[in-house]
């Protein structure tokens, strides 16, 4: 699948049994690279955990230090002691509803969690490459779009403050300390493996199966972009490659993204279709300090990394319900 020899590579994940890190890490393995990952809670039913044929030889190969991302100490112990040399940092509280209800964990996982590890990075000279997962959500709300990487990082409500953050501060470790590091922007991350069910994928999909009607929390008209994990994965790894080779890429963010815009409605509407049911979504109109519109230009990450989105919408839909048949079933 990639080009570059990962084999024996010593490489540190945090978040690594979430939806994206699942895929990483799985892709890392089989790659051959030595993947130590940070464990907060072991999720018995994330994908990461699960006995299904693509990850269930996965645990047999993964070093897992127990800890959190608000422990210095751990950080700087791990990526001594395994030697690390590509960090890829996807550990954060991701729920834009949580953080509203709770902003000061929030902000204690995504911004102490981040400098915490910049800053083990910083005392580790074996590390050739940083990767920091921020989010199109650290923008904030623009007059602009698409976004783009030169849009100002102006989040206004706690999860997207706490990516602007993040962000700015992986920034910092570049300029002040020539730390090798990138920042990722990505859209709505799906697919096979995200048990957040009050995300709009698999909360319409989980409904549809239950033979409920699906809901919209808000009025069904903000537009995002929807990314699928395993493109989303690959682009993780494609930039961490690059890093290694060209050292004038450090201290850049890239979007990512298949630059389909789509509402709320018609991807609920899309997802009806593709599972062949006759029904109709109820709107509540109840969301709250959310961001209306937003959606990335990828120009950059195709022009200076080589990378496209491999996934159509349509496609990965598909195959994200087919997974989740099989995962009520069992």
């Amino acid at each position: 699948m990639s080009h570059y020899n990962w084999k024996n590579k010593n490489v540190f994940i945090t978040g690594a049994s979430g939806l994206v890190g699942s895929w990483l890490t799985k892709i890392l393995i089989d790659e051959g690279a030595n993947v130590i990952a940070l464990v907060r809670d072991i999720v018995p039913r994330s994908i990461l955990w699960s006995s299904s044929v693509e990850f269930r030889y996965i645990k047999d190969n993964l070093t897992l230090v127990y800890g959190k991302l608000e422990d210095y100490d751990i950080l700087e112990r791990t990526l001594n002691e395994y030697e690390i040399e590509a960090v890829f940092h996807l550990g954060a509280q991701t729920i834009v509803g949580t953080a509203n209800r709770n902003p000061v964990s929030t902000f204690e996982s995504n911004i102490r969690g981040t400098y915490n590890l910049l800053e083990a990075c910083r005392r580790s000279p074996l590390i050739k490459a940083v990767v920091i997962a921020s989010s199109d959500k650290a923008y904030g709300e623009q007059k602009q779009l698409p976004y783009n990487e030169t849009t100002p990082l102006q989040g206004t409500h706690p999860y997207d403050v706490s990516k602007s953050c993040a962000d700015l501060i992986a920034y910092t470790y570049y300029n002040t300390f020539k730390l090798p590091v990138c920042v990722t922007r990505c859209g709505n991350f799906y697919g096979p493996g995200d048990l957040n069910f009050n995300r709009i994928i698999p909360g319409t999909i989980r409904s549809l199966l239950e033979g409920e009607n699906p809901i919209i929390r808000s009025d069904g008209k903000f537009i995002r972009d929807y990314f699928y994990v395993k493109d989303g994965a690959f682009a993780y790894l494609v930039l961490a490659e690059k890093m290694f080779t060209d050292t004038s890429i450090h201290g850049e963010a890239y979007n990512f993204s298949n630059e389909t815009q789509i509402t709320v409605l018609e991807l609920v509407k899309k997802i009806i279709d593709v599972m062949g049911v006759d029904t109709e979504p109820i709107i509540l109109n109840q969301a709250q300090n959310e961001i209306r519109n937003q959606y990335l230009s990828a120009k950059k990450a195709k022009e200076q990394l080589g990378w496209s989105a491999k996934y159509t919408l349509d496609s990965s839909l598909i195959e994200t319900v087919e997974w989740y048949k099989n995962y009520f079933q069992s």
